[in-house]
């Protein structure tokens, strides 16, 4: 089973709520301290490489950066290194932002 390839901001909040979603964060310290999806796991984009035996190869991971161009790089990344289960979240953290939490801050 392959997951998509990427998905838009409403979808990605729809699959979010399952128990058995990985959301990774590749986004940088300074970044994610502006604001976050509570119980995304963060691996900034540069560790991911070193790190990658921390991810799972058989649970759906949903990556998400500020506006989706990291996180398409960091899920080629993943399926070039067998993890078919890598979704892209276009539009990042700033469509989560304005789309599903309004309140949360933006940068």
């Amino acid at each position: 089973m392959n997951a998509p390839l990427e998905v838009d901001i409403t979808e990605a909040a729809r699959l979010a709520k399952q128990p058995d979603i990985i959301i990774l964060d590749v986004r940088e310290p300074e970044e994610r301290a502006i604001c976050h999806i509570p119980g995304s796991l963060h691996i900034p984009m540069g560790e991911v490489p070193q790190r990658l035996a921390e991810l799972p190869t058989d649970q759906h991971i949903l990556v998400i950066c500020h506006h989706g161009g990291r996180s398409m790089r960091v899920a080629q990344f993943l399926w070039a290194n067998d993890h078919p289960l890598v979704t892209n979240v276009a539009g990042g953290m700033d469509a989560w932002a304005e789309t599903i939490e309004p309140g949360m801050p933006r940068y």
